[in-house]
């Protein structure tokens, strides 16, 4: 891949070729100001990525608790609910990506690139303009999913039990959805400014709600009446509006840096630009990704319930690994965007790519670990012989992927902290169209279930490498 530089900072024209190897005058006339007010520019990488992604860390154990609650609860119900809940995964995994990982990450590098050139006023403008994003955006997810639904989940090959129990779990759920958006927002913001104690405390508050309603509304527990599949959808709602309510209080609080006066009410293009920029990009990624899991499901659904239900089950593991890497991309995010908006380009690279390392270690030791003995992870869910066969055969073929994935992830995190998300965007769409074209020819084929396997194993590896070689040869400049 040759040298690339991406489109600069503002709609339309290239980047001069000088771009890059001096900061720009924005930058040079704040840098000293950033300096003083964020030593996220001089502290030293490792241990200040560890400081950052320490609270995200502890998060993932609730979180997996969250997903290993769910789909335990849900499966102790049978395998059909267990299908259905797989039908579903794929649109929440979307919810989440495009309000955290994508529009949220635009949010974050607005928020850091302000700071990091010395704007504060222009940093808490990113939270008018992100909170009126979420509120649209939020609509018009429980608008697509309560009107399509049924649809989608039809074309990922739900039908008759699993079909309806999918639709039961989603209806309740998606009706939440700005929830999800404002939450995810709030913990955007307040990443931003180099906090992430306090989104993580958010968080983890919420998920001690999740966990016991869950289990009580999907199996009765201690009276209450047992609602099955809808009870973990009811669960995530409470959780979500737990999370929204003290994310807003955190950073509208009197004494935030992030709480809007009087003065930053006013709605400007360029307010919506500073975000969409990067989140726009960054949702089309998400889209991608997503659409890929929806691909996989739909050809995977193909094989049998069973099937569709282990690869639901195996699949939650490479959930589990991504919040490990989001853990160390959103500690990306600000350092990487501070540093850009100063203009110190090289310690943007080298915390880009060591943070990304960090994550990428434990991810690809799971990885192999699932690989060769899977049992461990999906006999906590199923006892189902055909179920327990797909969802080794997955990890099997994609599980020595997982550390170039992670690779790739991360460095998507630290390209959006930069605001340099095309070439990132690009891997994603390789990706996809090696699920496209090649999950078209094996179904067209009459191919056995682990050739799929493969095509997903073969689409991770395309993604890893090629955004590891784009970031390092993009040029990064405020």
């Amino acid at each position: 891949m040759s040298r690339t530089t991406e489109p600069p900072a503002t709609p339309g024209g290239a980047a001069p070729a000088h771009a890059a190897a001096a900061p720009s005058p924005v930058a040079a006339a704040h840098t000293s100001a950033g300096r003083r007010a964020h030593p996220l520019l001089d502290a030293p990488i490792v241990p200040t990525i560890l400081k950052l992604a320490g609270p995200a860390l502890v998060l993932v154990l609730f979180q997996v608790s969250v997903s290993v609650a769910d789909t335990y609860y849900i499966g102790r119900l049978g395998t059909e609910s267990l299908a259905g809940f797989s039908l579903v995964f794929p649109m929440v995994q979307l919810l989440q990506m495009l309000s955290g990982g994508a529009m949220g990450g635009g949010v974050s590098s607005a928020v850091a690139r302000s700071l990091g050139a010395g704007d504060e006023a222009g940093a808490r403008s990113v939270v008018i303009h992100a909170c009126l994003i979420a509120i649209v955006a939020g609509l018009a997810y429980t608008a697509l999913m309560l009107g399509l639904g049924q649809a989608i989940f039809r074309l990922l090959g739900g039908t008759g039990r699993p079909l309806s129990l999918a639709l039961a779990y989603s209806n309740l759920l998606f009706a939440g959805a700005l929830f999800v958006w404002l939450t995810n927002t709030f913990s955007s913001l307040l990443r931003g400014t180099g906090n992430t104690v306090l989104p993580a405390l958010v968080q983890v508050v919420a998920y001690f709600v999740h966990i016991p309603i869950s289990g009580a509304l999907v199996l009765g527990w201690a009276g209450f009446p047992a609602m099955g599949i809808r009870g973990a959808a009811i669960a995530y709602l409470c959780a979500a509006g737990t999370s929204t309510l003290l994310g807003a209080i955190a950073v509208f609080r009197p004494g935030s840096r992030l709480r809007p006066r009087r003065s930053d009410l006013r709605l400007h293009r360029e307010g919506f630009v500073r975000i969409l920029r990067v989140g726009g990009l960054s949702a089309l990624s998400a889209l991608q990704q997503v659409l890929g899991a929806l691909l996989l499901t739909g050809i995977i659904g193909r094989y049998g319930t069973a099937a569709l239900a282990g690869y639901g089950v195996s699949v939650r593991l490479e959930l589990l690994m991504m919040s490990v890497v989001f853990a160390f991309g959103q500690a990306l995010v600000p350092m990487v965007g501070i540093a850009v908006g100063a203009g110190n380009e090289r310690r943007a690279k080298r915390a880009a790519f060591t943070g990304a390392a960090m994550g990428a270690l434990p991810c690809g030791l799971l990885g192999l670990t699932a690989s060769v003995y899977p049992a461990w992870w999906t006999t906590m869910f199923s006892t189902d012989a055909a179920v327990l066969a797909t969802g080794g055969l997955y990890l099997h073929w994609v599980g020595p992927m997982y550390v170039l994935l992670a690779m790739g992830a991360a460095l998507y995190f630290a390209s959006q902290g930069a605001g340099r998300v095309l070439w990132p965007v690009l891997s994603a769409s390789a990706r996809l169209l090696v699920i496209l074209v090649g999950g078209s020819l094996l179904t067209l084929l009459g191919a056995p279930l682990w050739a799929i396997c493969a095509l997903a194993a073969s689409g991770i590896f395309i993604y890893g490498v090629m955004i590891i070689t784009s970031v390092y040869r993009t040029r990064w400049a405020a």
